[in-house]
């Protein structure tokens, strides 16, 4: 299979890079050829056949960087299969939920749009108190935000099964 596919991330304190080099991680033995890699390392999209973008999400939106990529590579990313995910609430329960019903920043659906990615996934976060600066740390204790891992690995590597179904079939 000469498939290459992109995992590209936005991640701040690396709980977004770590689902990201998840999804790379059942991606790989299906044969797919995989580069895991932060978005500001990507220029150019010609060598991918598939790219899985997800950013974190803090106070509903995508990171800078991950913004900057979907924008800058719309037109590329609109020719290849594209599944986007956000990773951002913290605590138990369905984080659509949690999140009022938020699943992708209303300020990029037309983006999305656009691009039509084959899936939008969101995943549960993760907040270490030890990575969060001063304002962090105030900020989490202002809004009560739960500390801890939650991410989900097994919907997680679903998720990616899922992408990896999709591409070998094709």
């Amino acid at each position: 299979m000469d498939q290459c596919v992109l995992v590209a991330y936005a991640s701040k304190h690396g709980a977004t890079e770590e689902i990201a080099r998840r999804i790379g991680e059942v991606l790989g033995p299906a044969g797919l050829k995989v580069d895991v890699l932060p978005v500001d390392q990507v220029s150019d999209l010609q060598a991918y056949s598939a790219v899985v973008l997800g950013s974190a999400v803090y106070v509903g939106q995508w990171r800078k960087e991950a913004v900057r990529f979907l924008t800058e590579h719309e037109r590329a990313l609109a020719q290849k299969p594209v599944w986007l995910f956000s990773s951002g609430p913290t605590g138990e329960g369905d984080p659509v939920e949690l999140m009022q019903g938020f699943r992708f920043p209303e300020a990029l659906q037309g983006v999305a749009d656009r691009i039509a990615p084959r899936d939008v996934a969101f995943f549960h976060g993760a907040l270490d108190p030890q990575r969060l600066s001063l304002g962090e740390k105030l900020v989490v204790k202002g809004v009560r935000a739960p500390l801890g891992d939650f991410r989900d690995w097994q919907a997680i590597a679903a998720w990616a099964e899922s992408i990896r179904a999709s591409l070998t079939t094709e």
